[in-house]
């Protein structure tokens, strides 16, 4: 079960893997509830494929395990009508037209030809059906391979960076896609290095970073647990910085712009002790979560480089 009492359809417990003396995944464990849209996060290079091919049975786990709809993905008895997955849009053969493609996994699942049509028309290839995948753009490739995946018409739906090559237009059609998808009762997992890719896609999250859980919830339940700020135009913000401490209001930054950022107060508190420090606010406005900040301030680090004296670009400013 899922932390939020939902059935899992997803659920990775303790997975670790090591490549030679490199812990790519470790102690990894999360739960995809069943009819949710759950975006898997991390930096590149953080074990998000790694934990994708554990989860698929595609590599086996050094230690930990992992299930689909309750049992491992070698258990599942038509897995095709259970799970579809998009890991690698860049294996299609070049020489295969994308009708020819799908037609090679009906044969090999025992589904009917016609199923081939009716998922091209699904991702908006019917046009297409008959050109080669070698002159497919990159957004066209993850069409297909999402077409792929939905041979099966299975009830989860796992793809990393499927949104790697679209355009705005292909982004917002995958958005509604995934959308429609789990709004029949269906589940998807996600995976992308850029929340904000996600962030109006997804209802959960799972952060990773160097292999290891970071936070795992809801998106809004991440969104709540930090604090906006109101940025306050006023005729002397480091009077009022001061007056702010003085109450109690210690998070209080003077802006480039010359505004002040109050993390953690009410605008009618940051008024009520402005009126006797002497100081006038012309102007406030609400400063909303970035969670794209967030989820960085989480992974950061990661590749962060270290420039020596001397560096020709001088470093980052």
């Amino acid at each position: 079960m899922s932390a939020g009492g939902y059935p899992a359809a997803l659920e990775a417990i303790g997975l670790t893997k090591r490549f030679k003396t490199v812990d790519a995944v470790s102690d990894l464990s999360f739960t995809v509830p069943q009819g949710s849209i759950t975006g898997f996060l991390g930096p590149n290079g953080a074990g998000k494929t790694t934990t994708l091919r554990m989860l698929l049975g595609l590599i086996r786990p050094t230690a930990g395990s992992a299930t689909v709809a309750g049992v491992p993905f070698a258990e599942l008895t038509q897995p095709a009508r259970v799970v579809g997955a998009v890991l690698d849009s860049l294996s299609l053969h070049p020489n295969r037209t994308a009708l020819g493609h799908l037609l090679v996994y009906t044969a090999a699942t025992g589904l009917p030809d016609s199923r081939a049509r009716q998922v091209l028309a699904l991702v908006g290839l019917e046009q297409a059906a008959n050109q080669k995948a070698g002159t497919f753009s990159l957004g066209m490739r993850q069409r297909l391979a999402l077409a792929t995946a939905l041979l099966g018409d299975p009830q989860m739906l796992v793809l990393d960076e499927p949104a790697n090559g679209l355009d705005p237009e292909g982004i917002a059609w995958l958005r509604e896609f995934l959308r429609a998808f789990a709004r029949s009762g269906r589940t998807v997992l996600v995976s992308s290095h850029i929340l904000r890719e996600v962030e109006q896609t997804v209802d959960r999250l799972v952060i990773v970073n160097e292999g290891r859980l970071v936070y795992q919830g809801g998106i809004d339940e991440l969104r709540r647990s930090r604090q906006g700020r109101i940025l306050i135009a006023g005729s002397d913000p480091a009077t009022l910085a001061i007056a702010l401490a003085a109450n109690g209001i210690t998070d209080a930054q003077v802006l480039p712009d010359g505004r002040l950022a109050v993390t953690g107060a009410e605008l009618d508190t940051i008024a009520a002790i402005a009126q006797p420090a002497g100081v006038r606010i012309f102007g406030a406005t609400a400063e909303p979560v970035d969670l794209e900040q967030v989820f960085l301030s989480m992974t950061s680090g990661r590749y962060a480089a270290e420039y020596p004296p001397g560096h020709p670009y001088g470093g980052p400013r």
